[in-house]
């Protein structure tokens, strides 16, 4: 069990991402990118660049990316590991700046216990010297949501997406 307000050590290896809880229903992910925040936003809500790095772990492609970028519009995304196993992931955006700032609801479709239910995601954009900071709240509807959630192995498949998406960005010319 992770107390509350505790921060979660990297695995060895894996630098960058910041973990951390919060309260009794909050995960805090915090990384910085070596990119302009609208390059950033950009690869978050484009879906062909998600498709590039929004994977998980090693093993698993997005087979289904599909986003209405819009206050009241959805997104769904499939993933399938090598196996033919599926994992999808709903929601729906309720607050958007574009560039800076994206409120949604997000749901799994697997849908076992604990880890079901919808969980509120916030994500913030920051810039300063052409360094973005994405810093993403996730409320989950329930402790025991959070901590399963944690247990699955969460923070091994943001690190690698989120690596996935700092060599995207590094790659991608200049804006």
């Amino acid at each position: 069990m992770h107390p509350r307000n505790a921060k979660i050590s990297r695995p060895a290896g894996e630098p960058g991402l910041q973990l951390a809880t919060r309260g009794d229903r909050e995960i805090v992910l915090t990384r910085v990118f070596h990119a302009p925040r609208s390059r950033v936003f950009s690869a978050m809500t484009t879906p062909e660049l998600l498709k590039c790095w929004l994977l998980g772990p090693p093993g698993w492609i997005m087979v289904v990316c599909d986003i209405t970028l819009q206050v009241g519009g959805s997104f769904r995304h499939v993933w399938r590991n090598a196996d033919g196993a599926e994992m999808g992931m709903h929601g729906t955006y309720r607050e958007i700046v574009l560039g800076e700032r994206i409120v949604n609801t997000q749901s799994f479709d697997f849908g076992c216990e604990p880890q079901s239910g919808e969980q509120l995601t916030t994500t913030v954009l920051s810039e300063e010297l052409g360094r973005t900071t994405l810093v993403c709240t996730i409320v989950y509807p329930t402790w025991a949501a959070r901590e399963a959630t944690i247990a699955s192995g969460m923070e091994r498949g943001v690190t690698a997406s989120y690596d996935r998406l700092a060599r995207l960005l590094s790659s991608a010319p200049q804006q």
